[in-house]
């Protein structure tokens, strides 16, 4: 979507503060996860940054990973029409078409996302940069039939591919 505008050596020199401030919108309101990755610089790849990262999610204890996918807005829904939305949440869902939905597709997403919250108790998470209007609804139905261990996992592989496509948004090898 952007340019990358940082360099893997900028971002390894980078102090704790600053990487937090740069990679903490990677994870969705939880910069926590930059932080904690800081300690693990210096990353020979782009990859091996998103790797630690990606570690640290899936090492934190289950309240952690709750709170994580708990902190990304509904698509589509009243929550996602907030200032609750980050920039890259907001042009995620453009790509995916969601910005341009009819009265009833809207309705649809809305019910969907009462169902899936209803069921799980966290909203339906998908990387919405690689899917569009209609694999995000089949996704939908076929995951509200998950378990919920299975859908947490299910979260967090999503976050994994959103984190990754944002970090190639702003970091570049070199």
């Amino acid at each position: 979507m952007a340019t990358p505008t940082h360099t893997l050596a900028e971002i390894n020199a980078l102090d704790r503060e600053g990487f937090t401030a740069l990679l903490g919108g990677l994870f969705e309101h939880s910069p926590w996860i930059a932080a904690a990755g800081w300690h693990a610089r210096p990353f020979a790849t782009i990859e091996a940054l998103h790797g630690a990262l990606c570690a640290i999610m899936y090492d934190a204890p289950p309240e952690q990973q709750l709170a994580l996918i708990q902190a990304h807005p509904d698509l589509v829904a009243r929550v996602a029409r907030t200032d609750r939305l980050t920039p890259a949440a907001i042009g995620e869902r453009a790509a995916a078409g969601l910005d341009r939905l009819d009265p009833e597709e809207a309705r649809r997403f809305e019910q969907l996302n009462a169902a899936y919250w209803a069921r799980f108790g966290f909203p339906f998470v998908i990387c919405a940069r690689e899917s569009e209007k209609a694999h995000i609804l089949a996704g939908f139905a076929a995951r509200l039939g998950n378990g919920r261990a299975a859908e947490i996992a299910t979260a967090l592989g999503e976050i994994a591919k959103i984190s990754r496509l944002r970090l190639l948004d702003i970091a570049r090898e070199g």
